[in-house]
């Protein structure tokens, strides 16, 4: 895998991309990372057979963090037997709690959609990018839990979560040498800030407030950032927090040319990394501060929607 610094220098793609690594036909970037043999050492790691759900309810996040999507309507349907049921929900809106961002959720202002798809293929029910072919094949390997929240409230600056608290690399460092882990390919990388579990504790006019100011705590936007994401080679970067990234972001932004300074379009749209976003991660981050043990295996089922945009992450944690 070339470095960051090798993908900015090349000239048969747009710099800074990862576009043809797996193939002029990729449709699942940095997930390609998840081999067999990713799942067989994943699967090394379960001694203890403790499981972690890391999605939460997908009504948890009431109202929606985002003001263009709606709250899930659940509605039972008794059939005329009397004892038979069956259900179906309104307003479902596959991003609107813990959830993947597929490769179609951004398109680059520049370069468009990832791998070079043409954004009229981008369509509802079109193949295209669509989060289905993340959903058939799953996604199973190594997930590192990496707690910037105990870090930061170790070193004296805790994570202020009402506010969009920039998280530096060098926290994100930090964190990784405190827990003595060492980073590796493919790895799922989850991000505990306590950002979600903070939110739906809040009651519903406190979350309103948060919501309407749009300051969210997360990854401060730099190309060094987007240089070690990179170069660590991560299959999925996830975290707890709204975007991955802070809101609003840091004034120092390099990615004007994105909107609002965000790193998510090179993320998604350059190097094909799908990101989770607004994850369960405070009880597996307990778990993992008690037993100082980081690694896990992480299974995660997309759902198979022809041209989703995203899904719910459907993922567990196993140590």
């Amino acid at each position: 895998m070339p470095s960051y610094a090798e993908l900015k220098a090349r000239s048969d793609a747009p710099a800074g991309s990862a576009w043809g690594l797996f193939g002029t036909d990729d449709q699942i970037g940095t997930v390609n990372l998840l081999t067999e043999d990713a799942a067989v050492q994943a699967a090394a790691l379960v001694r203890r057979g403790a499981s972690f759900g890391l999605d939460y309810d997908l009504n948890a996040f009431t109202p929606p963090v985002s003001p263009y999507r709606k709250t899930l309507v659940h509605c039972e349907v008794c059939r005329l037997d009397g004892q038979v049921h069956d259900d179906y929900v309104n307003d479902f809106f596959p991003q609107a709690g813990s959830h993947i961002d597929g490769l179609r959720h951004h398109k680059h202002s520049v370069e468009g959609f990832y791998n070079n798809v043409d954004e009229y293929l981008v369509g509802s029910g079109t193949p295209d990018l669509g989060v289905q072919h993340i959903g058939r094949r799953g996604m199973v390997g190594r997930g590192v839990l990496v707690d910037v929240a105990r870090y930061r409230q170790a070193v004296g600056r805790p994570i202020d979560l009402m506010q969009g608290d920039p998280i530096t690399l060098d926290d994100v460092k930090g964190a990784v040498k405190s827990q003595g882990i060492t980073l590796r390919t493919a790895d799922l990388l989850l991000l505990h800030t306590g950002w979600a579990a903070h939110f739906v504790a809040l009651d519903i006019k406190t979350q309103q407030h948060l919501i309407g100011e749009r300051t969210f705590c997360g990854l401060a936007q730099s190309e060094e950032m987007l240089a070690w994401l990179w170069d660590n080679h991560f299959s999925v970067v996830a975290s707890d927090t709204v975007a991955v990234e802070v809101m609003p972001t840091v004034a120092t932004s390099p990615f004007d040319r994105n909107v609002r300074g965000m790193m998510h379009p090179d993320l998604i749209a350059l190097l094909g990394i799908c990101l989770g976003e607004m994850w369960k991660l405070d009880e597996l981050a307990k778990d993992c501060a008690t037993d100082e043990v980081y690694e896990c295996m992480v299974v995660s089922k997309p759902i198979t929607l022809v041209g989703g945009v995203g899904s719910p992450c459907n993922a567990v944690a196993i140590k």
